[in-house]
């Protein structure tokens, strides 16, 4: 008795994204949810990001996703991320 084993690899291997674009963002009490075009989410303290610690919810809503979803950028804030150092983590200390 034979079993059929598929030869072709590409077809049997795991998705792994190469890139992190931006889709939309949310925000809950403690948190910044980025969503990513490819399914994932990346979650971060308010904390790290005074401007947006302190800005209403309506002031973190009025976003725009930029460079075809690398940036995210509130103009009313003057505030500015990237979705690469969002995904790097930050080196963030309380004083």
């Amino acid at each position: 008795m034979s079993t059929l084993v598929s030869t072709d690899a590409k077809s049997q291997r795991a998705y792994v994204p190469t890139s992190a674009l931006a889709s939309f963002v949310s925000f809950d009490e403690e948190m910044m949810h980025v969503s990513l075009v490819d399914g994932r989410r990346i979650s971060v303290p308010i904390l790290w990001f005074p401007l947006l610690h302190k800005a209403t919810a309506e002031q973190r809503s009025r976003y725009e996703v930029g460079g075809g979803g690398t940036s995210l950028h509130w103009p009313e804030l003057d505030e500015d991320l990237s979705v690469a150092g969002l995904m790097a983590g930050a080196d963030y200390q309380m004083a």
